[in-house]
Parts: C-alpha cells; sequence; structure tokens
C-alpha cells in the first residue's frame, strides 16, 4: 500500500502547516499510521506515529509543536505543525508501520515538500 500525503509548502519560521495522509480504509482500520521526513542528507525518521486506539509518539525535537491526529469519518491522518523552525525542512511522508517508527508496512510516496524559511 502506498500512502499519499499532502499539504506542505512555503512557510517562515514560528508559522504553521497541517498535513493531510489519504488512507485506505482497510489499513486505516488496521494500522498505526506515522509521519516521517527526510531532510537534505540526511536519513529519513520518523516524526510521530498513532496507533488504531488513539495512542501517539513524537519524536523529541517536534514535542509540544507537533500534534498527530486521526480522522475516522475521512480515513485520514494528520500532522499539525505549529511553531516551524528552518531545521523542520525535509521532505514529508506518511506510511503504516509500528509506534515506535522502527519498521514500516507499505511503499514510500512521493511525499510533500515543506520548507521553513527563517
Amino acid at each position: 500500500v502506498q500512502l499519499q500525503a499532502s499539504g506542505g509548502g512555503l512557510v517562515q519560521a514560528g508559522g504553521s502547516l497541517r498535513l493531510s495522509c489519504a488512507v485506505p480504509r482497510r489499513t486505516f482500520s488496521r494500522d498505526t499510521i506515522g509521519w516521517y521526513r527526510q531532510a537534505p542528507g540526511k536519513q529519513r525518521e520518523m516524526v510521530a506515529a498513532i496507533s488504531i486506539d488513539g495512542s501517539t509518539n513524537y519524536e523529541d525535537s517536534v514535542k509540544g509543536r507537533f500534534t498527530i491526529s486521526r480522522d475516522n469519518a475521512k480515513n485520514t491522518v494528520y500532522l499539525q505543525m505549529n511553531s516551524l523552525k528552518p531545521e523542520d525542512t525535509a521532505v514529508y511522508y506518511c506510511n503504516s508501520g509500528t509506534l515506535s517508527g522502527g519498521m514500516v508496512f507499505g511503499r514510500w510516496g512521493q511525499g510533500t515538500l515543506v520548507t521553513v524559511s527563517s
């Protein structure tokens, strides 16, 4: 399964963006969904994940700034990003996987680019 991320763009430091991930219904009802990012020259890392019961896990650098949520009616997972910093600049992807982010189950999509200017 390949999930599609959208909602990226260019924003100034301190600004906000909301990313969306459209998830097939079967995957949405069964799997934990995570947001991942890859900055230029760096490895892809998990940013946040949410399980089907609503448990969440966040990477330390985004705690208190990012919020992951699920919309059961729309089979969509969101990532609300506030107080954005230049170091948040990356291509953001969503995928199904484990809550820890150590394993992913689907294929990587194209992702959505987030650029934070200083």
